[in-house]
Order: C-alpha cells, then sequence, then structure tokens
C-alpha cells in the first residue's frame, strides 16, 4: 500500500485514575457519536458450572441498575434516535450505542451507573426472567435450527471441553439455571470493573470534550488492581485426525472441517486467514468452484478463519450435500480441494482477490461510526494498540504468496484437521 493511501482515522488516548482507558476518535462529518464499551470478559474466562454466565450478563445489563429501571436504557436512548445493543464472543462482551450527539452525555451516564450499581440492584425476579430470555435464545439459535448445534461440536473436538475455548458463548442450560443472584454478582464484581475495560468514542466530539465526559460519568468509581490473566499457551495444529458424528433433522448431510490456528492478527494468523479466503470465501472460491458449479456434489460450500486472542485461532470449513444424497462425495471432494492447497498454495490471482476482499470488508466496516468504535475497542482491549486500525491493510496487503503457501503447509493440512460429520435423522 502506497504511503499516501495509508489510513490516519485520529486516535487519541488516555487512562483515567481508576483504571478505565479511554479512546476518542473524532469525525465531524454528521452529528453522531458511537459509544463503545469493551469489557475483557469472555466465555473463556467463565469457570466450570458458569459456562453461560458471560452472556447472561449482557442480558442482566439491561435489567435495571440504581437510577435506570428495567428496560429503560434501552426504551430512552431509542426514544432519542439512538441504536442500542451488546454482545458477547471467547474474548469479550461489548456494549454500544449510536446517537445523536446530544445524548452522548446521557449515555455514558447510563453505562457508568449500570457498571456502579447493577450487582447491588439483580433480584431473584431479573436473574429469572433474563435466565428464561437466555435459555429461549438457546432454543431458537442452537437446539431447535437446523446445524444449530454444530459449533458446540466442533469446538468441543478442536479445544477439547477443558480447554477455555472448548465450549460456546450460549453454555450450558443447567450452569445458566445454576446462576443465583448472589453468584451473579461476584462474577459480575470479578469481570465488570474500571480497570477491565475500555470506552471508545467515535463521532462529533474533539478529544478534549471526550476526555472530559468520561471522566465526569465514570472518573468517581472505585478501581482495583487489573486482572492479568496468566498467558495463554498455544495448541500446537492436532497430529492426527479427529472425528465426530452425529445427526438431527436438518435438510442436507453436512461436513465441517476444523484447524487450530495462530493467535489472531499475526503474520501466521492473517495468512491462513487469507489461505482460507481462497478455499472457500464466496463464489470465486476453489471449494464453491468445484463442488457446487463445476461437480455439483454440494448446495453450498465456505471457510473462514475466527481469530482469538487467548493462544489459539481457528479455522472452519463446512460443505453441505445436495438434499436426501450422501455426503461422501461433497466430503472427499472438499478434502482433495484442503490437500491441493495445503500443496501448492495459493495463486497470485487467488490471493490478490483475498487481500482486495479483505480491504473491502476492512474498508466497509471503519466507514461507520459503530463498526469503527468496535474495532478501536478491540485493539485496545486486546492488544493494547488502537492505532493499529491504520496499519491492519499493510499487515495483510505484505504477506506474499510463499508466506501464504507455508502457513497452507504448517497449519491447513487434511491430517491435522477435525472433522464434524452432520447426518441427516433417518
Amino acid at each position: 500500500m502506497p504511503s499516501s493511501d495509508r489510513l490516519t482515522y485520529p486516535i487519541h488516548q488516555r487512562t483515567l485514575g481508576n483504571g478505565l482507558r479511554v479512546v476518542v476518535s473524532p469525525d465531524h462529518s454528521v452529528p453522531l457519536a458511537a459509544v463503545n464499551l469493551w469489557y475483557d470478559v469472555g466465555s473463556r474466562d467463565e469457570r466450570p458450572g458458569e459456562y453461560g454466565w458471560a452472556h447472561l450478563f449482557e442480558h442482566l445489563m439491561f435489567s435495571g441498575s440504581a437510577h435506570v429501571a428495567t428496560g429503560e436504557h434501552l426504551n430512552t436512548l431509542q426514544a432519542l434516535g439512538g441504536a442500542v445493543n451488546a454482545t458477547t464472543w471467547f474474548d469479550r462482551t461489548n456494549y454500544f450505542e449510536t446517537l445523536p450527539v446530544g445524548a452522548l452525555e446521557l449515555a455514558l451516564w447510563m453505562e457508568a451507573d449500570r457498571l456502579a450499581t447493577l450487582p447491588d440492584h439483580l433480584t431473584e425476579t431479573s436473574m429469572e426472567t433474563q435466565r428464561e430470555v437466555v435459555k429461549e435464545e438457546k432454543r431458537q439459535r442452537y437446539d431447535n435450527v437446523p446445524y444449530g448445534d454444530a459449533m458446540v461440536n466442533v469446538v468441543e473436538l478442536l479445544f477439547g471441553v477443558d480447554h477455555p475455548y472448548g465450549h460456546t458463548t450460549i453454555g450450558s442450560m443447567a450452569d445458566i439455571d445454576a446462576a443465583t443472584v448472589e453468584r451473579a454478582a461476584t462474577f459480575f464484581r470479578n469481570h465488570y470493573r474500571p480497570d477491565n475495560a475500555v470506552l471508545t468514542l467515535v463521532g462529533d466530539i474533539t478529544p478534549k470534550e471526550g476526555f472530559k465526559r468520561a471522566e465526569k460519568a465514570f472518573g468517581h468509581l472505585p478501581s482495583w488492581n487489573r486482572r492479568v490473566r496468566p498467558a495463554a499457551e498455544p495448541l500446537p495444529p492436532l497430529t492426527e485426525v479427529v472425528s465426530r458424528q452425529i445427526s438431527g433433522r436438518v435438510p442436507a448431510a453436512a461436513t465441517y472441517f476444523a484447524w487450530r490456528l495462530p493467535v489472531r492478527d499475526t503474520a501466521a494468523f492473517d495468512a491462513c486467514d487469507l489461505a482460507l479466503a481462497v478455499l472457500g470465501g464466496g463464489q470465486t472460491s476453489r471449494l464453491h468452484q468445484e463442488l457446487v458449479r463445476n461437480r455439483q456434489v454440494a448446495t453450498g460450500a465456505g471457510a473462514s478463519a475466527l481469530g482469538l486472542i487467548g493462544g489459539t485461532s481457528f479455522g472452519i470449513a463446512q460443505v453441505r450435500a445436495l438434499p436426501g444424497q450422501d455426503a461422501a462425495e461433497a466430503t472427499a471432494a472438499a478434502l482433495a480441494e484442503i490437500d491441493r492447497l495445503a500443496a501448492g498454495g495459493p495463486t497470485d490471482a487467488e490471493l490478490a482477490r483475498a487481500k482486495a476482499q479483505h480491504a473491502r470488508e476492512w474498508l466497509t466496516e471503519l466507514a461507520r461510526f459503530d463498526s469503527r468504535a468496535d474495532l478501536i475497542g478491540t485493539y485496545a482491549t486486546l492488544h493494547g494498540d488502537p492505532e493499529r486500525i491504520n496499519r491492519r491493510l499493510e499487515e495483510v496487503d505484505g504477506l506474499t504468496t510463499e508466506r501464504v503457501a507455508e502457513a497452507c503447509r504448517d497449519f491447513l493440512r487434511s491430517d491435522q484437521r477435525a472433522q464434524l460429520d452432520y447426518r441427516q435423522e433417518a
């Protein structure tokens, strides 16, 4: 990437006295502001018996605090024209609003109120309500939808059930039921603290204004010593094929392949990410072209990398057979494409196309206030370097065809895979 084309989104950082890290990125193009609060807690921080609690807290955070009634956080900001949401992942939980800049101070006050007082206002009623919401989400997204439990099985195969990444964010019904008011309050106090959070503000504000408002809303909250996890030991690639077969009421048989990859946003991970885009990223990919278009043995095929910060990421590919047909031919054809890529790597043209696709997606995310704030929070929380959002395109663009071919040989061979065979119930 020529130096004249480098990204230059402004990044201003400050850490408050209580440890809250604040990042402000001014953009005066429209009178809006995005508030993004990342808490450094995700499903990898759950202990046995707590699976699903990080996600449960995503919902409990809207159940009311000292000065904000149940549901009022959402209703108030939406009535002012704001968009409000939250998500949970293996590595984090985030809360975010995009709203007219005149509502920024109110949004910050609401975020600070629930951070300061939520555990003291949890009740049996609010716990039961949110437990049932989460359990219903599990039914709708995992238990009662075709292939919904595929990822649950894939991460168990790939990491093992005792690994922090060996369970998904949705958790288990039994553990969600076990979340009492007292235990939930302890979980909150362990993880929801100013020193374990990053507040990102993007929009029509100056750095001085952003820091002043952050200090006013959050500066009075008490601090702790920031929790530091032990360094996560990377898992090596699998040394043999591990597999599992399950069945369900699905429209067609499917096969999932998964690999252990290096930690996110390293050169080795980025090379694997590009390789998986060549393998299964869209209709120009090898899997789609060979299995869906040429041989017509599958209705769909794809592949992608999922970057994680705790020592090991993972890549996944999936192939769905034709309805009513055995998946053996589609699976064998997919493995042949995987072996071909591992042996020879991508062509220059394929790699250029994968890089262009990555750049388009990256620039699209940065163009919006809400997703730009989320990316800034990502790199501040997971890498300690929010300014890296301006360098990521150069990092990925600098990878050579030879470097990507090396990653294919090191991490994406068929003999290093976990395989889940999802079959139709008889």
